[in-house]
């Protein structure tokens, strides 16, 4: 067999997505800290900051003025209301990120993963989950950052967002003390997208 010559890898868009309390923050965290080059886009919202959270890290804080102002201007690649507030994706940070040929990755809940599908058929979208319905309320509770009737209504949101799985390309499984594992397959993933026989072309607009 005679060898095989590759063209210049292309960027991957990944979205990592799942019910809020998967984990979705840690595992970011830590493949921030494993070096994997993505660039990591800093969504946008009208959430207040947590304590723990950081500003241009973890979320862009914006007033809801600032937000609308973005969304009429087009500025948004994706936009949703989620238990309240607002939260969207730069357009031009993901569009020059990928020009540069630098993989893309999105933190989005189910409907805006859904969203990226229609924008960018070709995306790769991860569904993380935890183990069990048991052990998601308890990470939840365990947060201290919403109320009990705040848990009720996440807990009820999620059973609905697991039957969205047919949607994702992967799911990886966020078992509680494995952080490293979701990463490594996480990683997984990315590294046998890179070696598809026909890779994925993203267009973005």
């Amino acid at each position: 067999m005679t060898g095989v010559a590759r063209s210049k890898q292309v960027p991957l868009l990944v979205v990592l997505s799942g019910p809020s309390g998967a984990g979705k923050d840690a595992v970011l965290s830590r493949m921030r800290e494993s070096g994997y080059p993505f660039h990591y886009v800093t969504t946008v919202t009208t959430r207040p900051r947590r304590a723990a959270e950081t500003e241009g890290r973890d979320y862009w804080f914006l007033t809801e003025a600032e937000f609308q102002r973005m969304l009429r201007s087009g500025e948004l690649l994706e936009s949703a209301q989620v238990y309240g507030y607002w939260y969207g994706v730069p357009r031009q940070q993901v569009k020059q990120a990928l020009d540069e040929g630098k993989d893309v990755m999105l933190k989005l809940d189910v409907q805006g993963a859904a969203a990226v599908r229609k924008l960018v058929p070709a995306a790769v979208l991860i569904f993380l989950a935890p183990p069990g319905m048991d052990e998601h309320e308890q990470r939840l509770r365990q947060r201290q950052t919403e109320s009990d009737a705040e848990v009720s209504v996440r807990l009820g949101r999620a059973s609905e967002e697991m039957r969205s799985l047919p949607l994702f390309d992967y799911v990886v499984l966020n078992r509680q003390g494995e952080l490293d594992a979701a990463v490594s397959d996480i990683n997984a993933i990315v590294t046998a997208e890179k070696h598809r026989v026909t890779p994925r072309i993203m267009e973005l607009e």
